[in-house]
């Protein structure tokens, strides 16, 4: 293993949260316990962004984002990092598929939020995505119904398992996936950001 980078033994299940994390709030950790939870996942990996190609402006500078999703997320089994940034990707197919290679038998678990499963079908591969990780959709405020009739669903409804069977979803073979339903957390970044310094820890 390349040093700097999480550790991850053969046939660990790990979830991976991808995102700016502009800033990183309370919600990320409240989505971040539940999956670990829910999913039964061994570790879960934020993986901060360069910067998001769909998002038109771009984020506070990365380390310092690092810096402050330390500060919030304590739980010593997640791993806040920058890999993407190390490893040269920018878009979450090739990122996952140099996560494969380098980490062969770890069982890795895409996870978004239900409002991303309702644009999945604009990201760059979004087929090979689910076709080599399974992936843990949870609800957020809003987008429950949006998610469970999007494009993605209905072209992914054969592959989606029922939230009853979570915990298998890691042991899956892709295309699977499963949403959850959670106690909703509205906060979000955008909110923390239109608050201004006040809003940062």
């Amino acid at each position: 293993m390349r040093a700097g980078f999480p550790i991850a033994r053969p046939g660990m299940t790990v979830g991976l949260l991808g995102g700016s994390f502009d800033p990183a709030h309370e919600g990320h950790v409240h989505i971040t316990d539940e999956a670990l939870r829910r999913f039964g996942l061994d570790r879960i990996w934020w993986l901060v962004s360069p910067g998001n190609p769909l998002k038109p402006h771009g984020p506070a500078p990365l380390d310092q984002r690092i810096a402050r999703a330390r500060r919030v997320m304590r739980d010593p089994r997640v791993e806040i990092t920058g890999i993407e940034a190390r490893l040269g990707t920018r878009m979450t197919r090739d990122t996952i598929a140099a996560l494969q290679r380098l980490y062969p038998g770890v069982r890795f678990v895409w996870l978004m939020g239900a409002d991303n499963l309702v644009q999945f079908d604009r990201w760059d591969r979004w087929r090979d995505i689910a076709a080599r990780v399974p992936i843990g959709v949870i609800a957020r405020p809003g987008w429950r119904m949006p998610a469970r009739f999007s494009r993605t669903a209905r072209l992914l409804w054969r592959a989606r398992l029922p939230e009853s069977r979570a915990r298998e979803l890691a042991r899956a073979r892709p295309p699977a996936w499963v949403m959850i339903n959670l106690p909703l957390n509205k906060l979000s970044s955008t909110a923390i950001r239109a608050l201004g310094p006040k809003g940062r820890v």
